[in-house]
């Protein structure tokens, strides 16, 4: 797996919606800053907010501390993947070359590029198809995957997992993006589960509500839901054994 903590850019997915991306994306960007990295969140495409309102690379800011630097290529009103949201705006679909170019500018005078996608990795940019992917691919860019904690979790890391190996993309782990204070069984059980669907190892689990921590007590907080892979101080081993 490629060495994240070394990485220049870090391509950020989910396996859906709402499953904590853009707080795991905060907290990479804040081990980072406290590893004395600079970093840069760059959001290719923003859909459902009005303009002036927070982003999501905003919030990574806001979580993360005030040297990482947010960036936004384009932003759609409508809540919906950004080639449907752009179509129907009647605004510019922003493509991977443009993802691609942005993030190598950024990588320019940062330490560390964190992309973050909108939804899962083949959501389409574009009319075209074009996805986070097709950047990532431009990139050559190791792509973490932010996975769900419950039923269902499994089928959908697979198939991300399958995805991107068939692209030829580097898998840099997966990282349960809010893992419950009270976990059931499907929980319990997809610890052990999900390195093996995905064939790459569990990177990480922040907890539920984090993002709602104010914001120096995520940064505190932040190496201890990380593992070594992400610059953190997260035991998988010892996650796994009190899970089950």
């Amino acid at each position: 797996m490629p060495g994240v903590p070394d990485a220049k850019v870090l391509v950020v997915t989910g396996t859906g919606t709402e499953i904590g991306k853009t707080v795991t994306t905060a907290a990479v960007a804040a081990v980072a800053v406290r590893a004395g990295r600079s970093v840069a969140v760059l959001k290719p495409a923003q859909t459902g907010l009005a303009p002036g309102e927070p982003g999501d690379a905003d919030e990574v800011a806001r979580l993360a501390g005030g040297a990482v630097t947010p960036v936004e290529l384009a932003r759609y009103p409508e809540p919906l993947a950004p080639g449907t949201a752009a179509a129907r705006a009647g605004l510019a679909p922003v493509r991977p070359a443009e993802v691609a170019e942005a993030a190598l500018e950024l990588a320019a005078s940062h330490d560390l590029v964190l992309v973050e996608g909108a939804g899962g990795l083949l959501v389409h940019f574009d009319a075209e198809g074009a996805s986070l992917a097709d950047a990532a691919r431009l990139l050559g860019a190791p792509v973490l995957v932010v996975a769900q904690a419950g039923l269902g979790t499994l089928n959908s890391v697979q198939l991300t997992a399958e995805a991107l190996r068939a692209r030829g993309l580097a898998q840099a782990g997966v990282v349960i993006g809010s893992w419950p204070r009270e976990p059931g069984l499907a929980e319990r059980c997809n610890v052990g589960d999900l390195p093996r669907v995905a064939g790459a190892p569990l990177v990480g689990a922040v907890p539920a509500g984090a993002g709602a921590l104010p914001a120096a007590a995520f940064r505190a907080r932040a190496a201890q839901w990380l593992g070594a892979e992400l610059g953190g101080s997260w035991d998988g081993e010892e996650f796994a054994r009190r899970a089950g």
